[in-house]
């Protein structure tokens, strides 16, 4: 291993992917994702800044409920934390890529009742990315930056 490849203990710790036990809703997701970060971070002595968790928050509630409206369900929730933030994959049972989640994040035009949960996504989170699963469905996987509470 190169001295640029080593990981330490730490950082092992930090990319740790956690799947959910068992979640099915979007406030549920919401509380697994928050209690992950809050431990992780909270093992390495820091505090995540409440406005980004709040964001955080936002998309994971998008990302699941979009899975469980237009994806057929949801299939599964990952949460990995990072130095930097958290990835989030979200699995779901449809093969249907949003046209949507590549777009420039503009908000619709008129309110229609919907068609903002894509928009909010993509101003809030970075590396958005969309694969096939080889059992049917997709995967949808985010980072969500977080920042670290100013002394």
């Amino acid at each position: 291993m190169r001295p640029d490849e080593a990981v330490t203990a730490a950082d092992r710790t930090l990319t740790e992917t956690r799947t959910a036990p068992r979640v099915a809703t979007a406030a549920a997701a919401r509380a697994y994702a928050q209690s992950v970060v809050r431990e992780q971070w909270g093992a390495q002595s820091r505090t995540v800044r409440e406005e980004d968790l709040i964001d955080l928050q936002l998309v994971v509630s998008e990302l699941v409920t979009n899975a469980i409206r237009h994806g057929d369900g949801l299939a599964g929730f990952d949460v990995s934390p990072t130095a930097e933030g958290v990835r989030l994959a979200v699995h779901d049972h449809s093969a249907t890529v949003p046209d949507v989640a590549y777009g420039s994040g503009a908000l619709p035009v008129g309110h229609h009742g919907n068609g903002y949960g894509w928009p909010l996504i993509i101003r809030l989170a970075r590396e958005i990315g969309v694969e096939m699963r080889p059992e049917g469905g997709k995967t949808i996987s985010v980072f969500v930056p977080l920042r670290e509470v100013s002394g």
